[in-house]
């Protein structure tokens, strides 16, 4: 069996619209962890291996009443008629002639407390061997029977009598003519007969969202389940592989930080070369302030180049016999005078919107926590080195003889020559990775990729910042 975890698409769609909303860079791993904090977040999707028949090893049983799973249509049929037994059948008790005799003991199990009778009781066999069948099938007979105890007590002895003195009837409902069953046994041969393939159905693929998971009654599935939230718990490669894929469906890019943690943004980082691209001053200003001030912040970076203006001093006139005088309002009146939330200044708002556009067009990247960090300038990639020359055509034979002696001595006297070799890969810019590279190193096996607690950050060009992880 197969059991994958897989985000909510709705909440996929709205963290997306988050990210475009805040315009910051957020750690990939960090946000499927999020996800599986909390089981409406996530779904689990489950799947039966086939063998090379093509047929399902372990098949799935669909109940459609309350959309459980099951791993055997045994536990469906006993799940049906446990909890939705009054859909199908009503019980009925009449009165019947109770036991005739005088019992002073009965047997009782052990281990569910249900009291099968005196064992000397024509029925008793009967009822050890079907409470066997019902509820302790896996346990061998001989041990079950072994935990059967003999009761004496005055008030178990009449329970049981008093028991035995109705009859239970059942009838069965939505049906086209009317119909009574005497027995548990013969229930659930009319269910099987009558509403079993409506009811219960075999399925190769099911859905469940995260919260379903918590109450499944099977122990296999359940036991599944949580095997596969705690390997993801630890690692959740497969999580951020498929969030990668929605995440990229929504029109969001992805980069590496320090070749380790994979960011997903608005935009991935591109350098501004100052020099050759024509920018406004407001730019320039910007670029400079975040490249001299490592780590800085957005609050930073306004105070630094477009401070919020101090409010005037308020003043209050005062009349008194003497004449009329000025004098500072008190502190609590100026403040109670200043709006809560003033209006950003021109210079404040020009800033913002540069911003904006350096953020959108990835030359500057803002981070979770706040940091501002420039695209940095990508590393010169290394001229492609030339093919080895062939060997010369072949010559006559005496001349070529003279040939391949002249090379052999001078292979002899001159040391080798080392070649580059033409298919070993350029290095990559760092900041500059495909989309495609990016989701790759994500998929790579749980085995291999570091965790992002161990993940050690590569050496990076001068200037350079980690973000917080």
């Amino acid at each position: 069996m197969n059991v994958t975890l897989a985000p909510d698409g709705k909440g996929v769609e709205s963290l997306a619209r988050q990210i475009k909303i805040t315009a910051r860079a957020y750690p990939l791993f960090d946000i499927a962890r999020l996800i599986l904090q909390k089981p409406e977040r996530y779904s689990v999707v489950f799947s039966a291996k086939k063998n090379a028949e093509g047929k399902p090893v372990q098949p799935l049983f669909l109940c459609a009443l309350d959309d459980s799973l099951w791993l055997s249509e045994e536990e469906a049929v006993a799940h049906v008629l446990n909890k939705h037994f009054g859909t199908f059948y009503q019980a009925e008790r009449t009165a019947t002639e109770p036991p005739k005799g005088k019992y002073t003991f009965v047997a009782q199990c052990g281990m569910s407390g249900v009291i099968l009778g005196p064992p000397n009781y024509h029925d008793y066999q009967n009822q050890l061997r079907k409470l066997h069948a019902e509820r302790f099938s896996r346990m061998p007979f001989e041990t079950f029977k072994s935990r059967v105890k003999i009761v004496s007590d005055e008030a178990v002895v009449k329970k049981w009598v008093e028991e035995k003195s109705f009859k239970t009837e059942y009838i069965a409902l939505n049906v086209p003519e009317p119909l009574r069953l005497d027995s548990r046994e013969a229930v659930e041969k009319h269910f099987r007969e009558t509403h079993k393939e409506n009811i219960i159905k075999q399925v190769e693929l099911h859905t469940l969202n995260g919260v379903a998971t918590r109450n499944l009654r099977s122990p296999g599935l359940t036991w599944l389940v949580r095997q596969a939230w705690e390997d993801q718990k630890r690692f959740p490669l497969q999580l951020a592989t498929t969030l990668s894929q929605q995440f990229a469906s929504l029109g969001l890019q992805f980069f590496k930080v320090n070749k380790t943690v994979t960011h997903v943004s608005v935009a991935r980082p591109h350098y501004l070369d100052l020099e050759t691209t024509p920018v406004s001053e407001g730019v320039k200003r910007i670029v400079d302030f975040i490249n001299a001030h490592t780590k800085t912040t957005r609050r930073q970076l306004m105070e630094a180049l477009a401070p919020t203006p101090k409010p005037a001093p308020k003043t209050v006139i005062e009349i008194s016999p003497a004449g009329i005088t000025e004098a500072p309002a008190p502190v609590q009146q100026a403040q109670a005078a200043t709006p809560a939330a003033a209006e950003p200044s021109a210079e404040q708002t020009a800033v913002i919107s540069d911003l904006h556009w350096l953020i959108h067009q990835g030359h500057v990247i803002e981070f979770a926590d706040g940091k501002l960090e420039t695209a940095k300038k990508p590393l010169p990639k290394p001229p492609k080195p030339e093919k080895k020359p062939k060997e010369a055509a072949a010559e006559t034979p005496a001349t070529g003889e003279v040939a391949a002696a002249t090379e052999g001595a001078a292979a002899s006297a001159a040391p080798a020559e080392t070649v580059p070799d033409p298919a070993e890969p350029a290095p990559s810019n760092p900041d500059m990775l495909s989309v495609a590279e990016d989701v790759a190193a994500v998929t790579q096996p749980a085995s291999e990729a570091p965790k992002p607690e161990e993940e050690k950050p590569a050496e990076t060009p001068a200037g350079s910042t980690e973000p917080q992880q």
